[in-house]
């Protein structure tokens, strides 16, 4: 049997069996609250392996190994490390009051959270809000679809724009087809399966690279690379400064966990609330570990490739393709191999596709539940609710399969985009709705709009002035988010006494 045949079979059925969880769990999602949070029954193993597995996405398996691969450990470190105390923090401090909060409510979405908790009444921060996970979240989908493209077109040669829309398809079915308790159960196996990968490469990797020895000799030889206050720029091979400015920005990367709504959601739909702390628990190991493993990857790759085991990878939409190369020289060494191969390349579909479909949920939430009904003050059916989101996650899947067209495309270039984008526009107004019984409308509705906007004004406009300015976006637009958020509720009108009551009453409780 070719190896190219058992690979094709190892993922065939990978796929078939996301598609067959889609279908058990179709059943009984007539109701928007199941199509949404799964009726809040999500256990504590479920809960966390599925909120980490949905944030992951592919740039764990892609985008840390090919940064990794390019500058070396200061970048892709001092990231991870942020993301690893956001996400312990996001656990710790949010998760518990959110859940009950949200129940609390009766919220399903976290724009109608926001509504709620602020008492909109004419739904305009729900509108707000529904247009920033609609904006931030097609390219974050379209990242999920490059990946796999690039994973088939690496592999079999495949064009690379069909088997991103034949992923795409597959992605879109299953979401819409079995709702949160679909995309959660699949998230479950494809943790598994991520985790696997990381192992199997890891051990394959350091043998065919000549030992663990030999990859950090090789790694010690490039300037710069194995530092944390220099990165290694592979265009000169020499190194460059990775000042105190540039670390806290990328640190800054943990700010984003507190507006995720793909995993704040989670959160939401917990059954039990006394069990979050073994949630937490496992979370933040698996995250941990999963990270770092990544970065050692982008290591054996780089000293495989400078070994003549696989081919020198340049720039940093192919060096994202180092663990695709690694498995697919595994595949050479027969047929148990392959199949070892198979699985680890399916890995790399989970961890595209578990964030993929819970943002395809989350975005078709936000046109069905928040823009249609809450703003747009259309009552529909549950059953006809479930339908419309089933449509806009059809709708989303076309725009980013529009803009992932391009094969070149970053996908931790993109990541961080959206990233950057949801971690300023929600993170201080979920934070402050929390923690701080004053925030109110206005300051919640200015304080999302100004982070929402610094991204790009940042991104685009003045980090191109360099030096200080040439930092990561989230942390001005997070940092300026917060305090507009919190001037502007000082200057305007308290919260009535029955909001305040309700926040005593959640947050003390």
């Amino acid at each position: 049997m070719g190896i190219q045949l058992v690979l094709g079979i190892v993922i065939l059925l990978y796929l078939a069996m996301m598609i067959l969880i889609g279908v058990v769990f179709s059943k009984g999602n007539d109701d928007a609250g199941d199509f949404y949070l799964g009726g809040r029954k999500l256990g504590p193993l479920v809960a966390a392996m599925s909120a980490e597995a949905s944030d992951m996405s592919s740039w764990l398996l892609l985008g840390i190994p090919g940064v990794a691969y390019l500058s070396g450990l200061a970048d892709a470190s001092w990231t991870i490390i942020g993301l690893a105390i956001g996400t312990y923090l996001n656990w710790l401090f949010v998760a518990a009051k959110l859940r009950r909060y949200t129940a609390k409510l009766g919220s399903i979405t976290l724009p109608e959270y926001f509504a709620a908790r602020y008492k909109d009444r004419k739904n305009v921060i729900t509108l707000v809000s529904a247009v920033v996970i609609v904006i931030f979240f097609i390219p974050y989908v379209a990242s999920g679809f490059a990946a796999c493209g690039k994973l088939f077109n690496t592999l079999f040669g495949i064009d690379y724009l069909f088997a991103m829309i034949v992923s795409a398809i597959i992605i879109a079915l299953y979401c819409s087809l079995g709702g949160f308790k679909a995309v959660c159960m699949t998230d479950l196996v494809q943790s598994i399966a991520m985790s696997v990968s990381l192992v199997v490469v890891i051990v394959f990797g350091v043998h065919t690279a000549g030992g663990f020895n030999a990859v950090i000799d090789n790694a010690k030889s490039l300037p710069g690379f194995l530092s944390m206050v220099q990165t290694h720029v592979a265009s000169t091979g020499e190194a460059a400064p990775y000042g105190i400015l540039t670390i806290c920005s990328t640190l800054a990367w943990g700010f984003g966990y507190f507006g995720m709504p793909h995993i704040l959601v989670r959160f939401m739909a917990i059954e039990d609330e006394k069990k979050i702390g073994l949630s937490r628990r496992v979370a933040s190991i698996w995250v941990v570990f999963a990270m770092f493993v990544a970065l050692f990857i982008g290591f054996i790759g780089l000293a495989m490739s400078n070994g003549g085991f696989i081919e020198k990878l340049e720039g940093s939409g192919n060096a994202e393709r180092v663990i695709i190369h690694i498995s697919n020289l595994m595949s050479t060494h027969g047929i148990f191999a392959a199949i070892i191969a198979g699985v680890i390349l399916s890995g790399i579909l989970a961890a595209t596709m578990s964030t993929a479909d819970s943002q395809l949920l989350a975005s078709a939430s936000a046109i069905s539940a928040d823009l249609i009904q809450s703003f747009g003050g259309k009552k529909l059916k549950d059953e006809t609710q479930v339908k419309v989101a089933k449509i806009a996650v059809v709708v989303i899947s076309i725009l980013a399969i529009v803009i992932a067209r391009d094969p070149d495309s970053s996908v931790f270039k993109i990541v961080s985009f959206a990233w950057a984008g949801f971690g300023a526009a929600f993170g201080p107004v979920v934070l402050l709705s929390l923690f701080w019984s004053r925030s109110n409308l206005k300051g919640a509705m200015a304080g999302m709009i100004t982070g929402g906007v610094m991204i790009f004004v940042w991104k685009f406009g003045i980090s191109k002035l360099g030096g200080a300015f040439a930092i990561y976006e989230l942390l001005p637009a997070f940092v300026l988010a917060l305090i507009v958020n919190v001037v502007v509720s000082l200057l305007t009108a308290a919260p009535d006494q029955e909001t305040v009551d309700t926040f005593n009453e959640v947050t003390k409780g």
